[in-house]
């Protein structure tokens, strides 16, 4: 199966995400609702989009970008909310704004 180098990253995002959500959960469970789902969805995104052709493929891979956004958007709402707070969440945005860079590549690519 063809796999893209930043599915991988999408999937720590994920993992990490993963452990962070109790916290975000006990003040705000919406937004932890929120967060689980966007941040799946940047691998499903990208793992469809790599077995997609033509405008679909560029749906997909301008899908999991949004996502990524969104999620970047979720964690900057729990930092602002007093929710999160630490240095993984440094890194954590870091990854988030690779997989953002590399999908605006793969989406813009000719």
């Amino acid at each position: 199966m063809m796999r893209l180098r930043i599915y991988d990253v999408a999937l720590g995002v994920v993992k990490t995400i993963v452990g962070l959500l109790p916290r975000v959960q006990r003040q705000d469970p919406d937004l932890a609702r929120q967060m689980r789902r966007s941040s799946s969805s940047i691998v499903l995104n990208l793992g469809e989009g790599v077995h997609s052709r033509g405008r679909n493929q560029g749906a997909r891979f301008q899908d999991a970008m949004a996502s990524a956004r969104e999620t970047t958007s979720c964690i900057e709402v729990c930092i602002a909310l007093g929710y999160l707070e630490g240095k993984e969440l440094e890194r954590l945005l870091d990854q988030l704004d690779r997989v953002v860079a590399t999908t605006w590549k793969l989406i813009h690519r000719r």
